[in-house]
C-alpha cells in the first residue's frame, strides 16, 4: 500500500515538473497533478488496453509507432476530463506523455528501487 501511494506521489511530481519542460501543458497545483496522476491511471488500467487491441494492425504496419498516438490522446483525455490540466494540442499531447513516461520511470527508478548487495 505505501509503494502505491509512493508511486502516486511520484506520478504527481513528475506532472509538476511537465510545465517547465514543455511549456506547450499546463498544471494548476500539486492536488491538480495528484488528481491528474489517478486519472490517467485509470485511463491507461481501463481505456488503454481496449485501444492497443482495437488498434493492433496499425500498431504493427507502424512498428509499434502508432503507440505514442495513443499515449498522446489518453494524455489529451486527461485533459479534457480534469480543470487545471491543459494540454495546447495533440503534439503536445504526445511529447508530453513520452516525458511524463520517462520522468516517472527514473523517479521511480531512484526512490523506489532496491539496493542490490
Amino acid at each position: 500500500m505505501v509503494r502505491i501511494l509512493l508511486s502516486w506521489l511520484i506520478n504527481a511530481l513528475a506532472l509538476l515538473a511537465l510545465p517547465y519542460l514543455l511549456p506547450s501543458i499546463h498544471v494548476a497545483g500539486f492536488a491538480t497533478a495528484l488528481g491528474v496522476a489517478v486519472v490517467l491511471g485509470l485511463i491507461n488500467t481501463l481505456i488503454r488496453p481496449l485501444l492497443l487491441l482495437l488498434t493492433l494492425p496499425v500498431t504493427l504496419l507502424t512498428l509499434g509507432l502508432f503507440i505514442f498516438v495513443i499515449n498522446g490522446m489518453m494524455f489529451l483525455l486527461a485533459a479534457w476530463l480534469l480543470d487545471g490540466f491543459v494540454v495546447d494540442g495533440f503534439i503536445a499531447g504526445v511529447i508530453g506523455s513520452t516525458l511524463y513516461s520517462v520522468i516517472s520511470w527514473l523517479l521511480t527508478r531512484l526512490l523506489l528501487s532496491s539496493p542490490r548487495s
